[in-house]
């Protein structure tokens, strides 16, 4: 279950499950795979322990399937600018370095827009005359527990009104998974939707990209451009095709042209949908998808073998347009 290439340290296997667009079941399916792999067919061979990280800050869902307990909890804080008018001169060296606009001199005031701010501290390692100061400016919280299935379970949650979603995700990272990393072979990262920076600093570090879509035009124009982060990062992707049979074949085709193996294709019924809306998990629903999803997990390992053998992948669907 550890990732095994060459040159590193060995650790544990890590999915991110993403998609181009919101709605398509991405949820459905990281909670899915999670669940089948803590509870395995009977003719598992092996059973990994797991993790399951909730990255998907401004909108965490999954603690609705899994239904953790959380026990540890701390806030997410930025350091934001305060300039001391009394020692600014006005030079205006700290708007130059601040790529965001979040500090700007307009006149003999500098004006500072929190919500617009990195925390990355230049302008105050810049300033000639130490005027500006860090101040903590929470952003939200992430929190962590176990799960009635033994899945350890941790979320990012953005603050109502805050921007900024990757600070948050990097935070959980770098929180939830140390303490655990010697006793999970597997963690699960459930991304945001789209493909802006947040599902980039979700798959940051991943070994495999799970991308979820649908059959349909949206689907597939979205799948194209996760396709295309999963190339700029390197990350050797599948697909699943959620709500299969309502549209046409024309994202098998895409895939098939773009080299992207389609990994499961889950059909679309109404037992299904009315299931999920009850905040139920699809292998209660349908409780023969965990040898599926099973089999998925074993396929994902051997692609990530032949991977390592043939070399980083590399502009995964740039020209299958």
């Amino acid at each position: 279950m550890e990732s095994n290439i060459p040159g590193t340290t060995p650790r544990p296997l890590r999915i991110a499950v993403a998609s181009g667009k919101g709605g398509t079941g991405k949820t459905t399916v990281a909670t899915s795979l999670a669940l089948s792999l803590v509870e395995p067919p009977l003719t598992a061979t092996s059973q990994p322990q797991v993790a399951f990280l909730d990255c998907d800050v401004e909108g965490p869902n999954a603690h609705l399937y899994l239904r953790p307990t959380f026990d540890r909890r701390e806030d997410v804080v930025i350091l934001v600018p305060e300039v001391d008018a009394s020692k600014c001169t006005v030079c205006g060296k700290c708007a130059e370095v601040c790529q965001y606009h979040a500090i700007l001199v307009l006149g003999t005031t500098p004006l500072v827009f929190p919500h617009l701010c990195h925390g990355c501290g230049s302008c105050a390692r810049i300033c000639p005359e130490n005027a500006i100061s860090e101040q903590p400016h929470p952003i939200g919280v992430v929190e962590a527990g176990i799960t009635p299935h033994g899945i350890f379970f941790a979320r990012g949650v953005l603050q109502t009104g805050e921007p900024l979603a990757t600070p948050i995700i990097r935070r959980l990272k770098q929180w939830a998974i140390p303490p655990f990393t010697p006793s999970h072979s597997v963690i699960i990262f459930d991304a945001p939707p789209g493909t802006s920076c947040p599902v980039v600093e979700t798959a940051r570090g991943a070994d495999f990209l799970l991308l979820v879509t649908e059959p349909t035009p949206f689907g597939l124009h979205d799948l194209r451009l996760a396709a295309q982060v999963a190339g700029e990062l390197g990350i050797p992707a599948g697909v699943v095709i959620n709500r299969y049979g309502i549209g046409d074949e024309s994202v098998t085709s895409f895939c098939a042209s773009a080299g992207l193996p389609i990994l499961m294709r889950i059909p679309f019924q109404r037992a299904i949908s009315e299931g999920i809306a009850q905040g139920r998990a699809l292998l209660d629903i349908h409780p023969e998808y965990r040898t599926q999803f099973w089999d998925m997990f074993q396929h994902i390992q051997d692609l990530l073998e032949h991977h390592s053998q043939v070399g980083p992948l590399r502009k995964l669907a740039t020209d299958s347009q």
